[in-house]
């Protein structure tokens, strides 16, 4: 059904109105007919929304939370790149164009995710990217650049979509392996993901009383687009890749479906009694020299 659904749903010959209840169609089924054991997923059911959805750990886990029996709303940048996605994921996603450091667009969610559902199970905060130089080297640009994104928009993201957050919700930040240890060239990044650590025990803190969960996917070395935003050249980025994979204890980067499987783990009832955690993905890489 879910095939069949799809197809109608991108077919060109059906109107906006009329792709609405193809929409409704897949949740009522969903709803009413995967409850068996047989059928039942980890996520069915669930409404979550990611920001940053459209490449990397974010598209990865999209695909992982539909394939879970979840709804999904994604965010991007750019119309045409959160279009494409929408194709991708099919009839359970839905799209905003936003981008996580621009303050109008963030203060605007709340009313955009009350289009498409009254309330939020798992929010991931994915949306970021990194950008690396010496200390000397440096730039206001770059430094409020990282810090809009990565730290105030996700703050703020959260602020913005907590009272739309149901009881027993769960919340998840995108961190780094970069707060395990300290690295030449990564001083605004690594602040930048240590400042959302931190927020991942002050926010569990507070939010405790509301039976919200809050927790983290710390991810190390992944196959993502991220190296494209860093503004290195492609031999900068080959070369990098080539210098870096002989230290990883595999061998090799991380899949993002990889990481994607446990952001999915932590907002299913699986982990129901995790809260305040950072849960390392990178193979070892922190711990194993």
């Amino acid at each position: 059904l879910t095939t069949i659904v799809s197809t109608l749903y991108h077919s060109q010959q059906y109107r906006p109105g009329e792709k609405s209840k193809i929409r409704v169609l897949i949740n009522y089924y969903n709803k009413h007919f995967c409850h068996t054991k047989k059928y039942m997923k980890k996520l069915n059911g669930k409404s979550a929304f990611i920001s940053g959805g459209t490449s990397g750990i974010g598209l990865a886990t999209a695909k992982d939370f539909i394939e879970q029996g979840a709804s999904v709303i994604i965010t991007g940048r750019y119309k045409n790149t959160v279009d494409e996605t929408m194709k991708i994921l099919g009839p359970a996603s839905y799209g905003i164009v936003s981008d996580a450091g621009n303050m109008k667009d963030v203060l605007e969610l709340k009313e955009q995710v009350l289009h498409f559902t009254p309330g939020i199970d798992i929010l991931f905060a994915n949306a970021g990217y990194g950008k690396f130089a010496p200390i000397e080297a440096v730039s206001e640009n770059m430094f409020d650049e990282l810090f809009n994104v990565i730290v105030k928009g996700t703050f703020f993201t959260i602020q913005q979509l907590l009272s739309l957050m149901n009881e027993h919700s769960s919340i998840i930040l995108n961190t780094s392996v970069v707060t395990e240890y300290g690295s030449q060239l990564t001083s605004v990044y690594s602040a930048a993901k240590n400042s959302l650590s931190s927020m991942v025990k002050t926010f569990a803190s507070e939010l405790t009383a509301r039976k919200i969960r809050v927790n983290a996917v710390s991810p190390g070395y992944t196959i993502t687009d991220g190296f494209n935003k860093t503004g290195m050249t492609q031999e900068q980025i080959t070369a990098t890749k080539e210098y870096i994979t002989p230290m990883l204890p595999f061998k090799r980067f991380a899949d993002a479906s990889e990481v994607a499987k446990v952001v999915s783990f932590l907002a299913s009832d699986d982990s129901s009694y995790i809260h305040a955690a950072e849960i390392l993905v990178d193979g070892g890489y922190s711990s194993i020299r």
